[in-house]
């Protein structure tokens, strides 16, 4: 198995943005189309749990759409092959005047449909 074929690795760093746009736009019905259309979908926030699509859209649908813009402090792209990925970042983002710092991570896997996020997970770091 190739680790970080560059087409593969390419075909993941052109998708990220089209998801990063969506997700500080609240742009439920693009995030929801990213991710697999499936009950064993996950992905764990920093204050839910989430399994399968149902839930994952009622919380897309229930978000506060404002303050949500972040800055990507690095952003990291692992593929193996060609069908198989994963995204990691770091964050950062303003919030009642203090700088909030979290982390993410994607497991992005090509499906019949395309690429989409079969897990994921958010999480904050502690204040400093």
């Amino acid at each position: 198995m190739q680790i970080n074929d560059p087409a593969t690795v390419a075909e993941l760093a052109a998708l990220y943005p089209r998801y990063e746009q969506a997700l500080v736009t609240n742009d439920v019905e693009t995030l929801m189309a990213m991710f697999w259309a499936s009950p064993h979908v996950m992905r764990f926030g920093a204050t839910e749990n989430l399994y399968g699509m149902d839930e994952l859209e009622a919380f897309r649908k229930a978000r506060p759409s404002v303050g949500l813009a972040r800055r990507v402090v690095r952003q990291d792209i692992v593929a193996f092959g060609t069908d198989f990925g994963s995204i990691t970042l770091e964050f950062e983002r303003e919030a009642n005047g203090r700088l909030i710092r979290g982390r993410q991570s994607q497991t992005w896997v090509r499906l019949p449909e395309g690429w989409r996020i079969v897990a994921a997970h958010v999480s904050l770091l502690p204040s400093s």
